[in-house]
């Protein structure tokens, strides 16, 4: 067993910068604006890029992992996010910009579920919980240097500066995952890819799966777009804030984040023992979220706690793996993994696109203005996420208690 330091420092490093790539368009988005006369449509579709493409790798790079490694797999997609990075750096256009969001989504798809295979691999079951916890403190800390830290590096360079130096960042942790971490054992009972890919459809088959997948696939991924794009316009057009007030929301709201995965990965195994388990919490976490969405949306003052609480609720996300795999066998946890991971990121893409769809109808159908367009797309989100949690409360009496 390696020491757990070896594996979280340079996977850390690789998940914070995944976070960092997935936010950085929310700070951005009135330079893009301004100097590419970017339409709110066009915005949401080339941030949402990233989304699609790493939702598109998600089975494949399952697969992937479970054959060579997150050692062999992990460095080779950091080098095509870097590469991403280089091109949106240089691009002169919404098409550039989009391809290079794209190489960026592609490159960051193994960002957390490299580190959550090598950890399942290497640790015993009673130590994984606490240890992607911390995993998922670097991913807060990603979000927190997304928010007034890079509003405060925009005073000194340009966007595009910005992304050049996130690539040489990006190139350097792929040498180091490659040089620090060691290769997991190969199983010498390996499925061959036929079985895997009909363990793939059992999960799209289970029950269990289509339980969980609504909430977690629209409440934390609309909870992605929000925060990585549309919260910045919100702040700024519907609040009236300047760009450096909404990205201090954002710092707070990291802030939170941060705490809370402190508070999961320290006391999680602790609350079980006393009968409040992962599912308790992924339920608590998403009615505290999608309640802070609907103060955000018919502003109730307070906008700091409001968007702080959205935030907070939103740690649970991490909880949908542990909640899908109670009810799953032991040998189908990474697909469940990656097909759990898949739904969040294509939630998030519909919903980063079409609020920037919807606030463009809205201006033609509806005659809106851009603070009207957003109320409205804000709106309905909350909408589907009512939806989609009282789903997931309608199947509790006969999904909660399933094992496998």
């Amino acid at each position: 067993m390696p020491p757990f330091l070896r594996l979280y420092i340079p996977f850390a490093a690789g998940y914070l910068l995944s976070y960092l790539y997935r936010m950085v368009n929310a700070v951005i988005s009135p330079d893009l604006t301004r100097e590419l006369a970017v339409s709110p449509g066009a915005l949401g579709f080339l941030t949402g890029a990233y989304f699609v493409a790493f939702a598109a790798l998600q089975l494949p790079v399952g697969m992937l992992l479970d054959r060579y490694g997150p050692r062999r797999v992990e460095p080779v997609l950091l080098v095509l996010a870097g590469l991403g990075a280089l091109a949106f750096a240089f691009a002169g256009d919404v098409t550039g910009l989009g391809a290079g969001r794209a190489l960026i989504g592609a490159g960051c798809a193994a960002g957390l579920m490299a580190p959550l295979k090598a950890i399942a691999t290497w640790y015993p079951p009673e130590r994984q919980a606490s240890l992607a916890g911390w995993m998922m403190v670097a991913g807060a800390g990603g979000a927190l240097l997304a928010t007034a830290p890079l509003e405060a590096a925009l005073t000194v360079i340009s966007w595009r500066g910005v992304f050049v130096v996130l690539a040489a960042a990006t190139f350097a942790v792929a040498v180091a995952i490659f040089l620090r971490v060691p290769d997991t054992p190969r199983s010498p009972h390996g499925a061959g890819l036929a079985a895997q890919w009909r363990g793939v459809k059992s999960v799209f088959a289970h029950p269990r799966f289509w339980w969980i997948a609504p909430l977690g696939g629209f409440a934390m991924g609309s909870f992605m777009a929000i925060q990585g794009l549309w919260s910045v316009p919100w702040l700024i057009e519907v609040e009236g804030y300047s760009r450096a007030v909404a990205a201090r929301h954002l710092l707070v709201m990291g802030a939170v984040m941060l705490a809370g995965y402190l508070g999961l990965g320290l006391f999680a195994t602790r609350l079980a023992r006393r009968g409040i388990h992962s599912r308790h919490l992924f339920a608590a976490g998403f009615a505290l979220s999608g309640l802070a969405l609907a103060a955000i949306v018919v502003r109730v003052p307070g906008t700091y706690l409001w968007w702080s609480a959205y935030g907070f609720g939103a740690i649970v996300n991490i909880l949908a793996f542990t909640v899908l795999n109670d009810g799953l066998a032991r040998e189908l946890t990474g697909r469940a993994n990656t097909a759990m991971n898949l739904l969040m990121f294509a939630g998030s893409f519909a919903a980063q696109w079409g609020i920037g769809v919807v606030v463009d109808a809205a201006r033609l159908a509806l005659g809106l203005d851009a603070v009207g367009g957003l109320r409205f797309a804000f709106a309905l989100v909350l909408a589907l996420y009512a939806a989609a949690y009282a789903w997931f409360v309608l199947g509790w009496r006969r999904h909660a208690r399933a094992h496998a």
